[in-house]
C-alpha cells in the first residue's frame, strides 16, 4: 500500500478516464468507500487536477526507477557478453542457467599471469 504524499507515476488507465500516462503525481487520499472501484485519489501537478485511480494504475516512483535500473543493468550485461563472445554468460542471462560456470570463468580470467595477459592484449590489438 502506498503512503500519503508519496510520489507516484501513472502507468495505466484501467477505466479510460484520460489519465496522463507517464506523468507523475502525489497520493493525496485513500478512497475507503466499499462501493467504489477506485483505491486512491492522486494530484497531478502538470494537469492541475485530482484523479481517482485504482492501485493497478499507479506505481511508486522508487519501484519504477529500480525496475528500470535492473533492466538497464541486464541489457548492459547482455551487450558485454556479446562483445566479449562469452557464450556461458549470455546463456545464463537469457535462460538463467549455469550460474557456477559463469562465476568460475570470471575468476579464471582474473587469475591470468602477467605474461598471458600481455599476450592476449597484443593479440587483440593486432586483430
Amino acid at each position: 500500500m502506498l503512503r500519503l504524499g508519496e510520489k507516484i507515476v501513472i502507468v495505466a488507465d484501467a477505466f479510460e478516464q484520460s489519465l496522463p500516462i507517464g506523468d507523475y503525481g502525489y497520493l493525496i487520499a485513500y478512497d475507503r468507500n466499499p462501493d467504489n472501484a477506485f483505491d486512491y485519489v492522486i494530484r497531478v501537478p502538470q494537469a492541475n487536477r485530482n484523479f481517482y485511480v485504482t492501485a493497478e494504475d499507479v506505481e511508486a516512483e522508487e519501484q519504477l526507477l529500480a525496475a528500470q535500473a535492473e533492466s538497464a543493468t541486464h541489457e548492459a550485461l547482455i551487450d558485454y557478453a556479446l562483445s566479449t563472445h562469452n557464450e556461458k554468460l549470455f546463456h545464463h542471462l537469457m535462460n538463467g542457467e549455469e550460474v557456477e560456470a559463469v562465476e568460475t570463468e570470471t575468476t579464471n580470467k582474473e587469475s591470468l599471469s602477467q605474461a598471458d595477459f600481455i599476450k592476449q592484449v597484443n593479440l587483440r590489438a593486432w586483430i
